[in-house]
């Protein structure tokens, strides 16, 4: 990569990074452009340019201590079992959960706000009328953990090689930045395409800030265990691979007195702990190995949590709100098989999975039924479509399922028996219409060949889920088996799309836009690591995304999110699980916090401190 010697810019053409001279792709920014302290997908803001800290944060917070977990969830080429990589936004590696802590961005979010992103790195931001301009004024203080200052030119190094080089997801969604030029030190301006994705500006003002001198020498998209130079407010400490892995603060960041991190990252020590097995997991936090728990596995919280510390007070336990769309839970067909391909057969397995049973049986009657992509907000789609969503869906009538105009799809409620003869029968005539009939007591597909899946899994706590439902299956003649592997190799198979069915579980934010084509749309179908698991590619729901993308106003959004949730659904490319709209906590009573979390997320551990009067002991 050439280097500029007054501007650095980058285009972005057919996938590629090229060196420009200046001029030749970003044009300058209006000065009549108003300066914002803050970005939003519709403009609107809760806090003002003066605000002094985050509502949900307490500035008073104390610093030091430690906080310990099992990591609640990943981003990009993580994994919640193990890890081999301290690159978390590339495809290649599994990696350490928590790196995000390492690095700075622009803007980072507020929480309690749909989408709402305030000044991190970056001081202010221009923006052009026609939207496609963003000029970034960065602060210059903002530092690598190295010292040297980070500036303009490693903001656009940084983005420039992410869209070259990064995690495919991360690739798909920045399609829509067609340059970012380093006008000085302290200016950096990204261009974005016409008709772009509405939330690709604050993807990228979201993504981490690399050191252009620190990959001088070094290959940006490898698997590596050296840790990255990175800005953030924690730098990465001790660590075993695929056991534990600890962050330490850095107590002289410069970032720690801005208004967005103010109360914020007040632990001295953030650790996560990996485990492969539940229950394993959950004896390490009885014992105090580490010291807060989000629990997901209904049985142990509702036998497990009678433990000493639990009836003596030093372990608390709490259910929390959550208050974002829960999304889909479920196991995806990979409807790239010929087997698949019939949404009939999808339909009869659907219908094959008793829900009620699992639900009252295994799961202690704790969940809800998954129905929705968007579940649990105001864009799943309810009872008929009204006008404004048949006037997006009338140009589909005749392309797409019937049902897609009347009642969404939604899977059928069962006796709770555990082999509901109804929904058994049901099943095997919906089998038997799509050409898969019984021959010598087996179900044969409609080339001859016997009627296999088989069920790709990870974790050996959701045995039990899987064993009633093979059952079931084998009624209808379907010979249907699980797999068990290990966290590498699953992640290299869903990777590569190696599998039948897989358990997925993913939730948009309460203003979803471009991360819906890593899921739904058929170019990321063909994308080896998107999330598109299901293999969806139907031009109607490409289309619906677009509109979705498009949409000018949040009711033009809930809309067009509840016409994409009816193709969706009427799909049937999943076999819908379980939610429920809550965080189920357990922690060792050592903490301090305020008073109530921030709406969109739990706020743990960034908004909790040590509390030094508080000396809750394993033993």
């Amino acid at each position: 990569m050439t280097a500029l010697s007054r501007r650095g810019l980058f285009g972005f053409g057919a996938g590629a990074i090229a060196s420009a001279t200046v001029g030749s792709g970003v044009s300058a920014q209006p000065e009549a452009a108003a300066e914002r302290h803050g970005l939003s997908a519709f403009g609107d803001l809760k806090y003002p340019a003066d605000f002094p800290h985050f509502d949900y944060a307490d500035p008073k917070a104390p610093k030091g201590g430690a906080f310990s977990q099992i990591g609640p969830g990943t981003i990009f080429n993580q994994n919640q079992l193990t890890f081999n990589s301290l690159n978390s936004y590339i495809l290649r590696g599994d990696a350490a959960q928590g790196m995000e802590l390492t690095f700075a961005s622009l803007m980072v979010r507020a929480e309690d706000e749909p989408d709402a992103m305030y000044g991190l790195a970056a001081r202010s931001v221009r923006i052009s009328d026609d939207g496609l301009i963003y000029r970034f004024v960065l602060r210059p203080q903002a530092r690598f953990h190295d010292g040297s200052r980070l500036t303009a030119r490693d903001v656009a190094f940084s983005l420039a090689t992410l869209k070259e080089k990064g995690h495919p997801i991360i690739v798909q969604l920045l399609r829509d930045l067609a340059a970012v030029e380093a006008e000085d030190d302290a200016t950096v301006t990204l261009r974005f395409a016409p008709k772009r994705a509405r939330d690709v500006p604050l993807f990228a003002a979201g993504l981490p800030i690399f050191s252009r001198a620190y990959y001088a020498d070094r290959t940006f998209d490898e698997s590596t265990l050296d840790i990255p130079l990175g800005s953030g407010p924690y730098r990465v400490g001790r660590f075993e691979p695929g056991r534990t892995i600890e962050y330490k603060r850095v107590a002289d960041w410069w970032g720690a007195d801005l208004p967005v991190c103010r109360g914020l990252h007040n632990f001295d020590t953030v650790r996560f702990e990996y485990y492969r097995d539940r229950d394993v997991g959950f004896e390490g936090f009885t014992a105090g190995t580490y010291l807060f728990r989000e629990e997901f596995t209904s049985r142990m919280w509702a036998t497990r949590y009678n433990f000493p510390a639990i009836k003596d007070g030093r372990v608390k336990r709490e259910v929390l709100p959550d208050d974002t769309p829960s999304g889909a839970q479920g196991w995806f067909i990979n409807t790239r098989r010929a087997k698949f391909q019939n949404p009939k057969l999808r339909e009869a397995l659907i219908d094959a999975f008793d829900f009620e049973w699992t639900n009252k049986v295994i799961m202690y009657g704790s969940y809800e039924r998954t129905h929705s992509v968007f579940q649990n907000s105001d864009m799943m789609a309810r009872g008929k479509p009204g006008p404004e969503e048949l006037a997006l869906l009338e140009p589909f009538r005749g392309k797409v399922p019937d049902d897609v105009f009347g009642e969404p799809f939604t899977p059928p409620v069962s006796d709770g028996s555990g082999q509901d003869r109804r929904l058994l029968r049901r099943a095997s005539h919906l089998l038997q219409e799509a050409g898969f009939v019984i021959k010598d007591g087996k179900r044969i597909t409609p080339q001859g060949e016997p009627m296999t899946l088989e069920f790709l899994l990870d974790e050996p706590s959701f045995q039990p889920h899987h064993m009633p439902y093979i059952k079931n299956l084998a009624t209808l003649g379907i010979d249907a088996s699980l797999r068990l592997i290990d966290p590498v190799q699953m992640q290299q198979r869903l990777k590569d799309f190696d599998f039948d069915l897989t358990i997925q579980r993913f939730g948009f934010s309460a203003t979803p836009s471009d991360s819906l084509r890593s899921y739904f749309s058929s170019q990321a179908a063909a994308v080896k690591g998107s999330q598109n698991l299901a293999g969806i590619a139907d031009p109607a729901i490409d289309a619906m995304i677009d509109r979705v993308i498009a949409a000018d106003s949040r009711t033009a959004l809930t809309v067009a999110c509840r016409a994409l949730d009816r193709l969706i659904r009427a799909g049937r490319y999943w076999i819908p699980q379980w939610y429920k709209a809550s965080h189920w906590i357990a922690y060792w009573d050592t903490f301090g916090r305020p008073p109530s979390k921030p709406r969109y997320a739990r706020g743990i551990p960034e908004t909790w401190w040590h509390d030094r009067n508080k000396g809750a002991q394993p033993g």
